[in-house]
């Protein structure tokens, strides 16, 4: 009898709900583009380099696609590598290099099929390359950003079926499995792979040459699964600042100018020179408090913090209405979400009372911020100002370009961040369980990790949304993320660049991705 059940019936689906559903009919359908692409310069044709300006991570950049962080990264690595499933544009999970998955009847194994795909060098990819990359991402003497969520695999009882059958054997039963497989950063790499200096991916381009915080050159890959690219090249630039990547493209030295802020879409919304597509929704904007350390292990603080903010004025002024505010949680309108919370408002007069009561009146703190991301630096202006209202000194503290997002990570105590789209399972597994790899607050709380594990372990839809709403209402009431907006992604590229997808926040199958381009 065969343990792993298809769940071809309407009561089995509703039992299992949520993303488990997804595991029968919607993966049967191709992996391809899920978003719709802006308009564009007539009918896709194939030909010609396109080039694309992108902020860099400088001299140390690698091409290893686990190491992926940054958005330049995370484009590079699905050029060249693909994951087994990624998230559409509602971050729903959408089949990659996986053409299905089932799990047996108490969600503790699950059999995953591979499509019939090669690696650039043309061998096939097995469920060796599979079972082989989870285990490197695993690794506990890596600091691989997909660990964490990794971690529910039990990698030494699970086992290749078959080349292209792979069955994962979970250390508890795991109910939101297919986000797992789209989690960011789970690439397939070939078995025994180390070394990425020249990479071989499985993904739609191949690699031609590298010079780390420069450049990326990459050639199509006629055999991907999805289809040939339209583009002969691909050509990743780095340009750290916004008004570089923008002159570039007004200049014609690119075609593809990633993250541009709302002013400059403005500034060139009639010029024919420049086409902005608009993603709303797309990425988190707010700050991190360590609430392992002082000044923000105090309770009281990070609550007077939360009430001093008007996240009104910060969607205004940083992200020049390109937004909507936010309410200190993430995933804003994603499954799970806790909107039944009530939106916080400023309450300058209980910030003060909370300020005093926590002996931090006249206290001064630095905010760590850089030209890292569209807005850092005037939301962190703009929060210094409003926190100077109610008896607080904040310092914004320009940091280094290059290692911002790994200075932050473990040092400092109050800092400017954002986040692209992914489950609000999968945000909390890699940023909040206490031993999550990218836990920027310290947030360390073992009845919240219990939460979680009881969320994920449960077959019932119901049960999820009750634990996941247990658990925000906590990260609400005393959490280390100051959440207060929301912002549309921008990109600006040439009138002449066609498939630019229109609704494809960052972090999505869709977003940054260049297979689905052409140039007219």
């Amino acid at each position: 009898m065969n343990p792993f059940v298809r769940t071809p019936t309407v009561s089995r689906r509703a039992l299992l709900g949520g993303a488990v559903a997804l595991s029968t009919a919607a993966l049967t359908g191709c992996g391809g583009r899920s978003g719709a692409p802006a308009p564009g310069p007539g009918s896709p044709r194939r030909g010609g380099r396109l080039r694309a300006a992108f902020a860099g991570g400088g001299a140390n950049e690698t091409l290893d696609p686990h190491l992926a962080n940054l958005f330049n990264e995370a484009s590079r690595a699905k050029a060249v590598f693909d994951k087994l499933a990624d998230y559409g544009g509602d971050v729903s999970i959408v089949p990659r290099l996986a053409s299905g998955w089932e799990p047996n009847a108490d969600l503790t194994r699950w059999r995953v099929t591979l499509r019939e795909a090669t690696f650039h060098d043309g061998s096939p990819v097995r469920a060796r390359d599979v079972l082989y990359s989870y285990a490197r991402i695993a690794d506990p003497k890596r600091a691989f950003r997909a660990r964490a969520s990794l971690a529910l695999i039990d990698l030494p009882a699970s086992r290749a079926v078959t080349d292209r059958q792979v069955e994962f054997a979970l250390v508890r039963p795991y109910a939101e499995f297919p986000n797992l497989l789209a989690t960011f950063g789970a690439y397939v790499v070939p078995e025994g792979s180390e070394n990425f200096d020249r990479p071989i991916g499985s993904g739609p381009f191949r690699f031609d040459s590298f010079q780390p915080g420069r450049s990326l050159l990459l050639s199509r890959y006629d055999d991907h699964w999805d289809g040939t690219p339209y583009l002969d090249e691909l050509e990743y630039l780095t340009a750290n600042e916004e008004s570089a990547r923008i002159n570039a493209l007004l200049g014609g030295q690119v075609e593809y100018a990633h993250d541009v802020t709302p002013t400059t879409a403005r500034t060139y919304e009639r010029d024919d020179r420049v086409r902005v597509t608009r993603m709303p929704n797309s990425t988190m904007q707010g700050f991190t408090m360590k609430v392992d350390r002082p000044p923000f292990d105090n309770r009281d603080l990070r609550e007077a913090m939360f009430l001093l903010t008007d996240r009104q004025q910060l969607v205004d002024t940083v992200l020049s209405g390109a937004g909507q505010i936010g309410n200190d949680l993430y995933g804003k309108g994603y499954q799970y979400y806790a909107d039944d919370i009530p939106q916080r408002t400023p309450d300058l007069d209980r910030a003060r009372f909370l300020i005093d009561r926590a002996g931090a009146r006249g206290l001064t703190v630095k905010l760590d911020t850089a030209a890292v991301a569209s807005g850092f630096v005037e939301a962190a202006s703009t929060f210094a100002e409003q926190a100077s209202t109610v008896g607080l000194t904040v310092v914004p503290t320009t940091g280094n370009k290059d290692t911002y997002w790994k200075d932050i990570l473990d040092g400092g105590v109050l800092a400017c961040y954002r986040s692209g789209a992914m489950p609000i399972e999968t945000h909390i597994s890699q940023r909040l369980l206490t031993n999550s790899t990218t836990n920027a607050t310290g947030w360390a709380r073992p009845d919240f990790d219990a939460r979680y594990v009881r969320a994920i372990s449960s077959a019932d839809e119901g049960t999820r949304r009750q634990a996941y709403g247990q658990m925000q209402r906590m990260l609400h009431a005393e959490g280390g993320f100051l959440i207060w907006g929301f912002a549309d992604f921008l990109v600006a590229s040439a009138p002449r660049v066609g498939g630019v997808a229109a609704d494809a926040p960052a972090n999505t199958l869709d977003w940054a991705r260049f297979d689905k381009v052409w140039l007219g």
